[in-house]
Parts: C-alpha cells; sequence; structure tokens
C-alpha cells in the first residue's frame, strides 16, 4: 500500500551528484539564456535567470554559475564562491527534479551578484528561497485553464 513517490524518495535513492552533462557550456545556449528569452529574479545576493521548458521534465536543468570579476578580483575568492553555490546546487537539486508533475525549466543561471562572501547556510538557504519562487512562477505560467 506504501508506494514511494517523487516527493517522498528514500534519501539512499537521490543522487546528489552534479555531472559535466548538467553544466551549462555551450556559447549559443548562454547566449540565448541571457538573450530576449531569458526571465530573471532576484533572491540577494543570488539573480536566477532561466528559460523555461517546452515541456514538463524530471531531468534535471543544465546550469551555469557566475561571480563577477569586478566585484571579486582574486581568482580564490570567486572559485570559493562558485564551489559554494555548486554545493548548495547539488545538495538541493532533488526540489526541482522530484515534483510530481515535473518541472518547466530547460536551462538555470545562478549569478552570484552580493558585494561580500557568505557562507554556505545563507547561500543554500537563498537558493532553496529561489528554487520555490522559480517552481511557483513556472508553475503558473505552465498552468492549463480550468476545465469548465
Amino acid at each position: 500500500m506504501n508506494e514511494p513517490t517523487a516527493t517522498s524518495a528514500p534519501l539512499a535513492a537521490r543522487k546528489y551528484t552534479f555531472p559535466k552533462e548538467e553544466h551549462l557550456c555551450r556559447k549559443k545556449l548562454i547566449e540565448e539564456l541571457f538573450g530576449k528569452q531569458g526571465s530573471s529574479f532576484g533572491v540577494y545576493p543570488l539573480r536566477i535567470v532561466w528559460i523555461p521548458a517546452s515541456a514538463p521534465t524530471t531531468a534535471p536543468p543544465q546550469v551555469l554559475i557566475s561571480v563577477s570579476k569586478r566585484t571579486f578580483k582574486r581568482a580564490v575568492d570567486r572559485n570559493r564562491l562558485k564551489r559554494l553555490i555548486r554545493e548548495a546546487y547539488r545538495l538541493n537539486k532533488y526540489r526541482l527534479t522530484e515534483q510530481p508533475n515535473g518541472h518547466s525549466i530547460a536551462l538555470l543561471g545562478i549569478i552570484f551578484t552580493g558585494k561580500e562572501k557568505s557562507p554556505l547556510t545563507l547561500v543554500e538557504k537563498k537558493l532553496i528561497s529561489a528554487f520555490h519562487r522559480l517552481l511557483g512562477t513556472s508553475a503558473e505560467a505552465s498552468a492549463s485553464p480550468p476545465a469548465v
């Protein structure tokens, strides 16, 4: 009687990975993400940019993580922040992929816009709130009108 659902997957069954296939690397797709098709919002210290998928899916979106060279001059600081964002995404991407009806995000850009270095707990908390906002707006955008 107790059948596992997508939202109640046991911790052992989840894959907390961020493989190369999920990294957004193609220049054409990056230009598309930051072009006219991409939508965005800010959850300080992060800015989320995304392109909706044509149909809901349970596959993880391709993700781009960026930290400004203008704000953080030293590469060690930029790399540290990118590492924190990757870790927060890796641990919480199940919130996107385990939606009952799937999610409608094809490409996702996470940009760090803060002026100071942030700890992992803050980055993770803000990324989770960004996911909730993203799923709320993408669910409204892809919702079909009620049947009469």
